[in-house]
């Protein structure tokens, strides 16, 4: 899979990094407009060449959500950022009670990215790496399966911190192994699958079940917390879904949905589970 290749550094301090985005800064700024052969949606970054990263084929429990900066189980949430920081290189990362970063150790670590594309909120979609990179900036590479399992994003599927979530832009092979890695954490119960009830049924009496109690997926999380603040019955969770229109496929049947609710069941007027597993989904690209 031939992918955009920018070398860089980290620098986190002032920024708010989770377990799937974080702040990069490119060594050299104009190397941002290459990304989706200056076609697609433009990374957004600083004169100096800081941009925000979205890792691609992951999503992390959420540590601040939404105008109300809601969150999901903390233990869990802390923990991938924790582990995606340390695996960069950092070795001591101080922290506000906002998640504001003030201080790190060192200031900043070398790493690169690999990309094709940005999100609708100029996110540079990535791969994130550490140390010397496998090729050179500004120049495509061919990111096969080796390269790929020295990413943070493999890393952090394999260490089960972060669910699987993968979008059209990446390449079958590349999703293959990703939803191999998730699977594989799954069986051993690493990280938060052992507390994961995203397809064995969360049990939601209000918000602070979501942020306190039920671990699952976090685009189901997301859903969750924008119809809760309509202050509508749980009933209705479905009909919310279908306006919604997520679309996706099921990668087991080939079947092309528009609509969460098509892949969800909701249970006693108390309960949501969905019925396939994050990594039999494949989202249209966001």
């Amino acid at each position: 899979m031939p992918m955009l290749l920018i070398k860089g550094f980290y620098d986190i301090k002032g920024s708010q990094p989770d377990g799937d985005t974080v702040h990069f800064t490119a060594d050299d700024p104009s190397e941002w407009g290459l990304v989706g052969g200056g076609l697609g949606r433009a990374v957004e970054h600083s004169a100096v060449g800081r941009a925000k990263l979205r890792l691609d084929a992951i999503d992390a429990l959420e540590t601040h959500y939404g105008a109300h900066r809601v969150h999901q189980p903390l233990r869990f949430a802390h923990a991938a950022r924790d582990e995606l920081l340390r695996r960069l290189g950092f070795t001591d990362v101080q922290h506000r009670p906002d998640e504001t970063v003030t201080d790190t150790t060192p200031d900043t670590v070398p790493g690169f990215v690999l990309t094709r594309g940005a999100d609708v909120h100029g996110r540079c979609i990535a791969l994130a790496g550490h140390g010397e990179p496998p090729g050179t900036s500004g120049r495509e590479i061919d990111v096969d399966v080796p390269v790929l399992r020295t990413t943070v994003n493999h890393h952090l599927l394999t260490t089960g911190l972060a669910y699987p979530t993968f979008y059209r832009s990446l390449f079958t092979s590349l999703r293959a192994e990703m939803a191999t890695a998730a699977r594989e954490a799954r069986d051993a119960g690493r990280g938060l699958w052992p507390s994961d009830v995203t397809t064995t049924g969360a049990k939601i009496t209000g918000l602070a079940s979501l942020t306190d109690d039920v671990v699952i997926l976090p685009k189901l999380f997301r859903r969750l917390v924008d119809y809760l603040n309509l202050g509508m019955p749980l009933t209705c969770f479905p009909a919310f879904l279908a306006g919604v229109g997520d679309r996706f496929s099921i990668l087991s049947t080939g079947e092309r949905c528009v609509g969460l609710h098509r892949v969800m069941e909701a249970v006693d007027g108390q309960t949501v589970r969905m019925t396939h597993d994050p990594e039999d989904l494949l989202f249209e690209d966001a």
